[in-house]
């Protein structure tokens, strides 16, 4: 579920600037780049990433980033290294909140406006929707799950749509997140066995630290 400001998980000083450096030393020493993997990333992604490893937000466990701007996904592992990215189709609607009892509705009871992408910090797991496919839940109570892609209605063109070099018509979702199936089954799917992690969703109607920071914290951007 989403933590709000007052009730995120906080490390101490010491204990982020340990992990910190714990994963500069590790990316050192593998040979890899800090933001390896990421060189087509938007600037939000970069930010976001350098602010999770900086101050271990992550708590040493594996974590995505998804993109509902440029529609994209971003796979890291448990040392914040980059795994593996991917386009992904989200919610037909524009929006970073979902609504209150959206988890309870039948989908033919959600308003198109309503079909949103909730923006967030969630703790998410592996498991089983109703039909008893495997998923990644980024937020059970509202429903809002990463899945691989399957046809819903043919009308829809969601293959086209996740296949095509534009995200501007990614927004086809009741809000999940959809990924291609090899991507879901090489890459989230192996990261997320037996362990819990963390996803962020990129805002798209306001600035991701307002959503991930408190107020009174000052972020200066470093890309």
């Amino acid at each position: 579920m989403a933590y709000p400001h007052s009730s995120k998980p906080r490390l101490s000083w010491a204990l982020s600037a340990c992990i910190a450096l714990a994963y500069t030393a590790l990316s050192l020493a593998s040979g890899l780049k800090p933001n390896a993997g990421l060189e087509d990333a938007s600037a939000s992604v970069l930010d976001i990433h350098h602010w999770i490893v900086e101050t271990g937000d992550h708590h040493a466990l594996p974590f995505i980033v998804i993109d509902k701007v440029q529609a994209q996904v971003y796979v890291f592992n448990a040392q914040a290294q980059w795994v593996g990215s991917a386009p992904a189709l989200l919610g037909a609607a524009l929006g970073d909140v979902s609504a209150p009892d959206i988890g309870q509705r039948a989908l033919r009871n959600i308003r198109p406006f309503e079909k949103t992408t909730a923006a967030g910090r969630f703790v998410a797991a592996l498991g089983e929707n109703l039909a008893g496919e495997q998923v990644l839940w980024i937020d059970y109570a509202s429903a809002l799950s990463l899945h691989p892609l399957r046809s819903v209605s043919v009308q829809e063109h969601r293959l086209e749509r996740l296949t095509s070099p534009t995200p501007l018509d990614n927004r086809i979702s009741f809000g999940c997140v959809n990924v291609m199936p090899a991507f879901f089954d090489k890459v989230v799917q192996p990261v997320f066995t037996h362990t819990t992690g963390t996803v962020y969703v990129l805002p798209e109607t306001r600035s991701w630290p307002s959503v991930f920071l408190s107020p009174s914290v000052r972020f200066e951007p470093v890309h």
